[in-house]
């Protein structure tokens, strides 16, 4: 596997999305979790070190089948991305709450990684507005994880 130096941490050059996990019947609903559970075996075998998921992935379970998969290694052995669904505007007021259940959904105490999903023109102005607290939340949990790069970890009012 190759990797590229990032803010002092090794990632793989490949990573490992789980937008598209297999499914049972054709249902997006329904992953089918020994294939991932394998999928993951893989890639972990072959040096795969960086894993995505989002909140919406797969009927929402994309989090918990991916946390499942990926707490069977060390947790300094991978980097785990997650997004904000700011996508669903609905979504914008509640940053702490989804960020609380994202970790409950993976079972990881914190992120590496954390994204904003589809900032895109519908979205960008509620992203950036100071009412939903969105930008101070997260760069409170940047600060409190005493890092000048977007490596995440959440302070001890946002862990399990």
């Amino acid at each position: 596997m190759k990797y590229k130096e990032f803010k002092g941490i090794e990632l793989s050059q490949l990573g490992f999305g789980a937008m598209r996990l297999p499914v049972i019947d054709g249902d997006d609903a329904k992953i089918d979790v020994p294939k991932t559970m394998r999928m993951v075996e893989y890639a972990m075998d072959h040096g795969i070190n960086y894993y995505d998921t989002a909140w919406g992935y797969h009927g929402e379970h994309s989090e918990e089948v991916m946390g499942e998969a990926l707490r069977r290694y060390p947790r300094d052995s991978y980097y785990l991305a997650d997004k904000f669904p700011g996508y669903d505007l609905a979504n914008i007021p509640k940053v702490k709450e989804i960020f609380e259940e994202q970790l409950n959904r993976t079972g990881m105490e914190y992120f590496d990684f954390y994204l904003l999903h589809n900032v895109c023109e519908m979205n960008v102005e509620q992203y950036l507005d100071p009412q939903y607290g969105i930008m101070d939340h997260l760069l409170e949990q940047k600060q409190a994880a005493g890092s000048d790069t977007w490596v995440f970890r959440p302070t001890e009012s946002c862990r399990r």
